[in-house]
């Protein structure tokens, strides 16, 4: 199979990428899944480094850019994507681009959802908020993206306990290997169902 009969995957990220680095390993030799290109919406973001290291192309885009043309949209489209993820984006999806791919965009949430997803839930803020809690146990979910923050339709959700000495940090800790150890695999589930 050459690069080009390859099926693509986009991603988009807002941070230090770590799940985007954990699919471009996972899928730099595939046999048939690349990541195609990642974008982001932060100049800052590591995630940025990570693509560059892995040769993979890299865009920037501005909030006036997301939400008030197509331009991120034509973008994505000359990448032909087979699945858009979410890994680490902050941000809510427009319509535009929910339409331009339906059912073929993912995100994953580090927690239980419903509980502690929505605006503003994200990294340690999930984590804290679990511990403060006094929840037994924490996980992922990974799930397809609508217009509402977290509340697409449960693709997987895996568990893991939360320790009555666990700080946010020593929870998020657990939490990202259940991100890296699942996200790959469902991701490459997703693309293949689509042969």
């Amino acid at each position: 199979m050459t690069r080009s009969d390859k099926k693509n995957i986009v991603i988009l990220a807002s941070g230090s990428g770590s799940n985007a680095q954990r699919l471009m390993e996972y899928f730099e030799h595939h046999a048939h899944i690349r990541v195609a290109a990642l974008f982001s919406n932060n100049p800052k973001a590591y995630a940025l480094k990570r693509a560059e290291t892995f040769h993979v192309p890299a865009l920037l885009f501005s909030r006036d850019e997301f939400y008030h043309s197509d331009k991120v949209v034509q973008q994505i489209q000359e990448f032909k994507p087979d699945l858009i993820v979410l890994a680490g984006f902050l941000w809510l999806v427009p319509l535009n681009l929910l339409q331009a791919f339906p059912n073929r965009i993912i995100n994953i949430h580090p927690a239980l959802l419903p509980q502690y997803g929505g605006k503003g839930m994200h990294g340690l803020h999930v984590h804290t908020a679990v511990v403060q809690a006094g929840d037994q146990e924490s996980g992922i979910t990974i799930h397809h993206v609508n217009e509402e923050y977290d509340k697409g339709a449960f693709i997987l959700q895996e568990r893991c306990p939360v320790l009555p000495t666990d700080t946010p940090e020593d929870l998020a800790a657990r939490i990202l290997k259940l991100e890296h150890k699942h996200l790959p695999r469902i991701v490459e589930k997703l693309v293949m169902e689509q042969s």
